[in-house]
């Protein structure tokens, strides 16, 4: 099978080995969510363009990758290009950003997946410019990981356990 690889204008970083990928309009806080991720611990994939391939023996899962030319290369307002650490990654997540009232509040089941290069993946609206934005894309991950976004439940934890 022919691996299926498409370059979209989008950032990644990887959060514990597992990459965001995150998608949004010129100037909608791509680069800027993407510098909060990495100062809480995350690792660069790429920044304004990332590659993405499917079948490429990561037991059929989607990778993310910078391109070689902006590989290890950041956008930041005010200081301008900078270099980071980079690393390609599994793709854990797409993050969509937009404007918190574009956002529904209890979104439908098929509103959180979405199909990239013939891959299903866990899909979450987001505001960056809102406080707890890092802390959201980290709390989705870690539910994706868990199975929340194919479940069709949400995940309660009752006071008992």
């Amino acid at each position: 099978m022919i691996p299926q690889t498409a370059c979209l204008h989008a950032s990644c970083v990887a959060l514990d080995g597992e990459a965001v990928l995150i998608r949004g309009a010129s100037g909608s806080g791509k680069s800027a969510l993407a510098l909060r991720l990495i100062d809480a611990g995350g690792v660069l994939v790429a920044d304004d363009r990332t590659i993405v391939t499917a079948g490429s023996g990561l037991d059929g899962r989607l990778r993310a990758s910078a391109p070689a030319a902006i590989a290890g290369r950041l956008e930041v307002r005010g200081l301008g290009i900078v270099r980071l650490a980079h690393a390609p990654a599994p793709v854990g997540l797409i993050v969509d950003l937009a404007p918190a009232a574009a956002i529904d509040r209890m979104p439908a089941p098929d509103d959180l997946m979405h199909e990239l290069c013939g891959t299903r993946l866990p899909r979450i609206m987001l505001d960056a410019s809102l406080p707890g934005a890092t802390a959201r894309v980290r709390l989705a991950l870690g539910l994706a990981g868990e199975g929340f976004f194919t479940s069709g439940e949400a995940l309660v934890s009752s006071p008992e356990g």
